[in-house]
């Protein structure tokens, strides 16, 4: 599709090109990623459509939602048409779509592979900027009856005590448990320290009966899984 001149509104646009009329019609899956933001921002300004407006927001992120959800208040009210109550809504917006993927669990979703492990924690931890480690509870069937939050640190790190995992695990009624925390700098790799980290975790686990069975680092580029990879 072909936009009118950018500095008109989108009332005065073909009703076929408006964003709002375009779902209504189409459906929303018919809709780009600006168009749905532009029906969230309702306007734009005398140089900029809300549309093209949208486009400009999301180029700053290279067009990658998870890291729009990660922007403030503030970083939002920095462009040109978009104020403190534009900001909110947009934020909530997307916070309702991060909760309607947490709102899954209640499923209790089988985890067969990492990926549906990862599924299961992502929603949580790839827009966080710091670390936090969680544990996914499983049943004998592998379906995923909680998640317990272990730990939350820096930027850089978290400390994670053996004893209260565990006890989290054993509250729970956890037949066997996957690990998972997130790296904030999107580097998918282990260090030394999560490495050494697993294997104690997997040695207690064992002492206790409750099998770990793989260790996840997400971010917003993936995630690592230990199990894949042979590091358990």
């Amino acid at each position: 599709m072909t936009y009118p001149p950018q500095n008109l509104s989108i009332k005065s646009w073909a009703e076929a090109d408006r964003p709002r009329e375009k779902l209504l019609h189409q459906g929303k899956s018919a809709l780009s990623d600006a168009e749905l933001l532009a029906i969230l921002i309702g306007s734009g300004t005398r140089e900029d459509s809300a549309v093209n407006l949208s486009k400009k927001v999301l180029k700053s992120v290279s067009h990658n939602l998870n890291d729009l959800g990660r922007r403030s208040i503030a970083e939002l009210c920095t462009f040109k048409g978009i104020g403190e109550a534009k900001a909110v809504t947009i934020a909530a917006a997307l916070e309702l779509g991060r909760r309607r993927q947490l709102s899954r669990i209640a499923d209790k979703p089988q985890v067969n592979c990492s990926r549906d492990a990862f599924d299961a924690i992502a929603p949580i931890l790839v827009d966080l900027q710091h670390e936090e480690f969680w544990i996914l509870n499983l049943n004998r069937a592998n379906r995923v009856m909680g998640r317990s939050r272990i730990s939350t640190g820096g930027m850089a790190g978290t400390v994670v005590d053996a004893k209260i995992l565990f006890r989290k695990a054993l509250h729970a009624e956890a037949s066997a448990i996957i690990l998972c925390h997130n790296h904030p700098s999107g580097n998918l790799f282990p260090s030394q320290a999560d490495l050494d980290l697993t294997k104690k975790l997997v040695k207690a686990g064992r002492a206790v009966d409750i099998p770990v069975l793989d260790h996840l680092i997400v971010s917003e580029r993936g995630y690592y899984s230990f199990a894949d990879e042979g590091k358990l």
